[in-house]
């Protein structure tokens, strides 16, 4: 029979094995509960992050900050988050935050190289080149794969100015890339900021060497000779090259240099007309010497000279507009101003974008004050080219006007007064003239009027503005006096301008000084080579004003048919008599 004690025990057994049984069992759900509360997290992080990264690929940069910062929340510990995170405040140049995520990045997993790249972008950023060189150091010293960084750790040890590190990286690039321009280059500036002239000649030595007949780098080893008075080492070494490799179009032109400098004018060109007869050589090199000739030779033999370089480009060259501008030039310069304008016309069919000969085109039309309809052609493309600039839409609002087609011309003037917001005080006043004259085209009289006292303003004396006011004043027969001072002026300063004597004294007509009139209008039909219809009409209108009938009918059959006669002419010679 069991005592009741040993009962006891057994049953206090039970108790206790089925207590820690539930203890166990209460332990196990709440380590289940920690891992399934872990595993929400990651998974959160791990669906934000995603979401950061699809709007980073889209280049949403605020977007995909707002995610991969919630990511940060749930996995601030992540280095691929911190790194995102980095990355975009890198963009947006927030180089002190960009830096705290970066160094946690590269805390979590100091083995990836992105991260460290990062941090070294940042500290070249905050202009520490040293720190950012010692990173990509300590990456190359440590695995062969990442030589390709060498040279941005040349670049990063310039900036700092520690040439002799820069040095060492930049041999250790050319074993890694071999001899190019690039690097030679860099060692050359090096050596030369260190006062190491041999050093930096025999860079240039090796290059040319490693590249057999490359002129550019011949070129550029005479700029040294050259540029630290050793112009006869530049010479040898363009002579030796030619020697060896005589199509060398551009050593020619070096040739030419180097000689003229030092006063051999004969020997100079034997070089010169060589590189011009080589069609290999660029019109643009070849225009550019031929307009240094243009402007600063003084020898009596210049244009023959020019001449012949002339027909060399002609002949080689003929397309280029490089070419054709300066053979435009030259006729300029030769007072051949026909010549000029075909030679510009052609190098705008290939390159209409250029500023100065679309000027110079549309002023030398303008000189031949016919043809407007090409000249407008011109100015549609210089508006199109350089729409910014207020002298074309001035032009073009010229070449309208010239056309009558006083809408159009209205638009392109205000367009260059818009652009000029008074700027240009010049363009100002050519703008406010010439929309005085648009408005009184438009029959918006006082409005014309209004522009012409604004130029006025600007310019008292312009010549423009008080020819058309005073004689646009005298057609209104409105302030008839204020238009007698105007044109009285003009005729005072130019008295054999038939223009001016032709507006004075119809001011004065209308004033009623009729021999005065007469005697002003007599002399422009005299001094003018080809007087308008309008004049002869005048002249009759005053004429017939002083009593002489028989003098006004031949002075208005004279006008029959000419240009800006009034509406009334054929009736005055039908009738006789003046009708205004």
């Amino acid at each position: 029979m069991t005592s009741p004690v040993s009962s006891f025990k057994v049953f206090l057994g039970l108790v206790l094995i089925g207590f820690m049984s539930s203890l166990d069992a209460i332990a196990q759900d709440k380590i289940s509960k920690k891992a399934l509360k872990d595993q929400d997290k990651n998974a959160q992080a791990d669906r934000l992050f995603v979401e950061g990264q699809k709007y980073l690929m889209l280049e949403e940069f605020e977007k995909a900050y707002f995610y991969f910062e919630k990511a940060h929340q749930y996995k601030p510990k992540e280095p691929a988050i911190n790194f995102k995170l980095a990355e975009i405040l890198v963009r947006a140049n927030e180089t002190e935050k960009a830096l705290d995520f970066g160094l946690r990045a590269v805390e979590g997993d100091p083995s990836n190289k992105y991260y460290h790249l990062l941090i070294a972008e940042v500290y070249s950023n905050q202009n520490k080149p040293k720190k950012a060189a010692e990173i990509l150091q300590s990456l190359m010293d440590n695995s062969e794969e990442n030589q390709q960084y060498i040279l941005e750790l040349a670049s990063l040890y310039l900036t700092a100015q520690d040439y002799d590190n820069a040095l060492k990286a930049l041999d250790q690039a050319e074993e890694y890339y071999g001899v190019v321009e690039q690097l030679t280059v860099q060692k050359q500036r090096i050596y030369l900021r260190k006062n190491n002239l041999e050093a930096a000649i025999g860079e240039g030595k090796k290059l040319i060497e490693a590249h057999p007949g490359q002129s550019s780098y011949v070129l550029s080893l005479v700029e040294i000779y050259y540029n630290n008075g050793r112009s006869e080492e530049a010479m040898a070494l363009v002579l030796e090259s030619l020697g060896t490799y005589p199509n060398q179009p551009e050593l020619h032109m070096a040739a030419y240099t180097l000689l003229k400098d030092k006063g051999k004018t004969d020997r100079s060109r034997e070089y010169l007309y060589m590189a011009f007869e080589n069609p290999d050589l660029g019109g643009d090199v070849k225009a550019k010497a031929f307009n240094e000739i243009l402007l600063e030779m003084q020898t009596e033999d210049r244009d023959q000279v020019l001449d012949k370089l002339g027909n060399l480009m002609k002949e080689h060259n003929g397309s280029d507009p490089n070419v054709l501008i300066v053979l435009g030039d030259k006729e300029m310069a030769s007072g051949d101003k026909d010549a000029a304008l075909s030679y510009y016309k052609k190098s705008l069919e290939t390159l209409p974008a250029n500023e100065q000969v679309l000027q110079r085109v549309i002023t030398l039309k303008f000189e031949e004050n016919d043809n407007f309809d090409e000249i407008e052609r011109y100015t549609i493309i210089g508006v199109d080219e350089f729409p910014e600039k207020p002298e074309f839409w001035f032009f073009d609002g010229t070449a309208k006007l010239a056309q009558k087609k006083f809408v159009e011309a209205k638009e392109s003037l205000e367009k260059a007064e818009n652009l000029n917001k008074g700027a240009n005080k010049q363009i100002n006043l050519l703008v406010f003239g010439q929309l005085g004259d648009v408005y009184h085209g438009l029959g918006e009289i006082e409005n014309a009027f209004e522009f012409y006292e604004k130029g006025l303003k600007i310019n008292p004396n312009d010549e423009h503005i008080l020819n058309n006011y005073s004689y646009f004043l005298s057609l209104q027969k409105k302030d008839l006096e204020k238009a007698k001072k105007m044109s009285g002026r003009l005729v005072e300063k130019h008295p054999k301008n038939a223009t001016y004597l032709d507006t004075h004294a119809w001011v004065l007509f209308q004033l009623e000084e009729y021999e005065a009139a007469r005697s002003y209008m007599s002399k422009a039909i005299e001094i003018d080579s080809k007087p308008s219809g309008v004049m002869y009409e005048h002249l009759g209108d005053i004429y017939f004003k002083l009593g002489n009938k028989s003098e006004a009918l031949k002075y208005w059959q004279k006008a029959e048919g000419g240009e800006e006669v009034s509406d009334y002419l054929s009736l005055k010679i039908k009738d006789r008599k003046y009708y205004e």
